[in-house]
């Protein structure tokens, strides 16, 4: 089949009688607000077979960067301006809500929806097998790890971070740092030699930038004090002023 084709399978798969729109970027956003209203559940051999080919010739067609020829802006740690779901590397990390099943609202715009995305159906199905055994809502803070099925990295690492509704605390702070030690540690524990973070708690939870840069590059900074496995850690983000921010941080620290 080819990409059209496959897109085809996918959609009527999901929704048999739905009427497929011709042109091809209404088909996928059709597509992505099918896979991400969809609730966990089986679906067949057949139906994994064609989205894994349809999502890896996607991410494909995006251009993967490889995290090892990122070159380090500091000692370990590195600063890339690009998409996480393209980025070949041990581990990316998730800034999942406290139910880890992923974002639900068709095509939005967070790094949860667009992880999930390409990563397939199984990840929120293995979400909710993790979160079943788990029996309680995901606490702040903390971090779960999957695989990352047919995203170029190997591992996602999952954490809830603070959401911020009126004025910052120290509580806030704690919870946000708390979110990139448990990642590093559970990256540690597996013997993963790089991770990539976004920037936890800065979109939909409102996390003021600065602050949340500080406080990210602080932590990794005093967790590879530290003999641990991690290597290279990458700091991941999408606009002009997060790198602007992140640069300036990182500069500040001892080469």
């Amino acid at each position: 089949m080819t990409q059209a084709e496959q897109l085809d399978f996918l959609i009527r798969e999901l929704m048999p009688d739905i009427n497929i729109p011709a042109n091809t970027a209404a088909k996928w956003r059709l597509f992505r607000s099918l896979v991400n209203m969809r609730p966990a559940g089986s679906v067949s051999e057949k139906f994994l077979q064609v989205q894994d080919d349809f999502l890896q010739n996607e991410i494909k067609s995006k251009g993967i960067t490889d995290a090892d020829d990122l070159k380090p802006l500091n000692g370990k740690l590195c600063l890339w301006q690009g998409d996480i779901t393209t980025l070949k590397i041990d581990a990316i990390v998730n800034a999942a809500n406290s139910q880890l099943t992923g974002c639900y609202y068709p095509c939005h715009g967070c790094i949860d929806n667009a992880i999930h995305t390409f990563a397939g159906v199984q990840l929120r199905n293995k979400c909710a097998e993790i979160m079943q055994k788990q029996g309680f809502p995901e606490p702040t803070g903390q971090a779960k790890i999957t695989p990352a099925y047919n995203l170029p990295s190997r591992y996602i690492l999952h954490t809830v971070g603070p959401i911020i509704r009126g004025k910052l605390t120290a509580h806030d702070c704690e919870m946000l740092a708390s979110c990139y030690r448990s990642c590093l540690e559970l990256a540690n524990a597996y013997g993963l030699q790089s991770i990539a973070f976004c920037c936890i708690s800065t979109g939909e939870f409102h996390f003021p930038r600065r602050q949340a840069a500080e406080i990210a590059v602080k932590t990794v900074q005093d967790f590879l004090f530290q003999s641990v496995s991690v290597q290279k850690v990458v700091f991941n983000v999408f606009t002009d002023e997060d790198r602007k921010i992140y640069e300036k941080i990182i500069s500040m620290y001892d080469k």
